[in-house]
């Protein structure tokens, strides 16, 4: 083999060596110690013919500001890539929905069956050989999804965004078309996957969110209120623990402890675990917080206290306690207040109302269950914002 090309393969391998990954963006050290020169890196295979292989120059010759502005341009890459395939998303899902309103209005008019999507699926995949997702079964998804989205501006603001998946998610498990809508637009805000959506689906999660008795508006200041509100639930679902009625604090809170990432998930987006059980020690008494967390987001401590029994207001002041201590001796002063969570068997929405009254401290007292009976269900399906009021939402965003 001639020189030339002996010289331009063991240039290629180490060019392909060095090239940046394509996902993230590149790094380049601007101190990395070159042994070379540009001279040397001016590599010249030169045969009968004079075939001259040039180098770039090193990065020992390059500007101080070259690293930077490398980095500035890759992460501005990896953005539009990450752009591009957002929008090739949304473009495949309003033509699956034009498609489906396509297929919808004809079988309207024609009144024809299913042969026709057969044949019209084996006539796609001949017409495009190189695109996927034209099989009879999700061309009638295509047409279900037109028919349950009536308004394109609808699903231009909302389902058109999200992954197909999630879309037949969404269409296969949620019958209120104001239910269908709330979920896609929290797993566009969360970035659920397919997974958790359908984990949230199962546990209600948009139905107990926010809905927690507290005092958060008359302890917070007006512009955190609301927004530490949407943080809690009530109640919570515990039944990955293995908690029943008869269970008791510590082996519920064991459970919690055990399935940590499960709690975790079921506190929702920000909470980080501190630890469980930690000791305070005051004036020769020992006292032991069940669990601490810290939320990202808020930049403040959560003290859960766990109950096995049925509220009553003597609860407020142990938790309250706890909160005081943990203010003075491990908030930070960019820290906001700690928030007090009082996880309990059962309670009389009254008798919480009037018992957080009097607390200057922000707490919220939710009860906890082991299962989601029906008619519990159902009540919680209610209480989600009307397809009007989340329509009116979309767009005022």
């Amino acid at each position: 083999m001639p020189l030339f090309l002996l010289l331009y393969r063991k240039m290629s391998i180490f060019a392909l060596k060095d090239l940046p990954n394509p996902i993230e963006p590149h790094k380049i050290d601007m101190n990395e110690k070159k042994m070379e020169t540009d001279k040397d890196r001016m590599v010249r295979a030169i045969n009968d013919k004079g075939v001259v292989f040039p180098a770039p120059p090193t990065l020992s010759t390059m500007p101080t500001w070259y690293g930077e502005m490398f980095d500035n341009i890759s992460r501005l890459v990896v953005e539009g890539r990450r752009q591009v395939m957002w929008t090739a998303n949304v473009q495949m899902s309003m033509m699956y929905y034009h498609i489906g309103s396509e297929i919808l209005n004809r079988q309207k008019a024609e009144g024809w069956g299913t042969k026709v999507v057969d044949r019209l699926s084996a006539d796609l995949k001949n017409a495009f050989p190189e695109m996927h997702g034209f099989s009879p079964r999700n061309l009638k998804y295509m047409r279900r999804f037109a028919e349950l989205w009536p308004d394109v501006q609808i699903v231009q603001r909302s389902v058109a965004q999200l992954p197909w998946r999630h879309n037949i998610c969404l269409m296969e498990k949620v019958e209120e078309p104001n239910r269908r809508l709330a979920y896609a637009m929290a797993a566009i805000e969360h970035g659920w996957s397919k997974t958790i959506l359908e984990l949230q689906l199962e546990n209600f999660t948009l139905e107990r969110t926010g809905k927690i008795p507290s005092n958060f508006g008359k302890t917070l200041p007006d512009v955190e209120s609301d927004m530490v509100q949407q943080m809690f639930k009530d109640p919570y679902l515990l039944d990955f623990t293995g908690a029943d009625a008869n269970s008791r604090e510590k082996d519920i809170e064991d459970g919690l402890t055990s399935h940590i990432t499960q709690f975790l998930l079921e506190l929702g987006q920000g909470f980080s675990f501190v630890g469980r059980q930690v000791h305070l020690e005051l004036a020769g008494h020992d006292y032991y917080i069940d669990m601490l967390f810290y939320h990202l987001r808020l930049r403040c401590f959560v003290v859960i206290e766990l109950k096995a029994v049925p509220f009553n207001p003597g609860m407020m002041g142990q938790l309250s306690f706890y909160q005081s201590v943990v203010d003075d001796t491990l908030r930070h002063e960019n820290d906001g207040k700690t928030i007090g969570l009082l996880l309990v068997k059962s309670k009389d929405e009254t008798v919480v109302r009037y018992s957080l009254a009097g607390i200057s401290k922000p707490i919220g007292v939710a009860s906890w269950e082991t299962a989601i009976e029906k008619d519990i269900a159902d009540k919680w399906k209610s209480s989600l914002p009307t397809i009007e009021e989340l329509e009116a939402e979309l767009n005022n965003n």
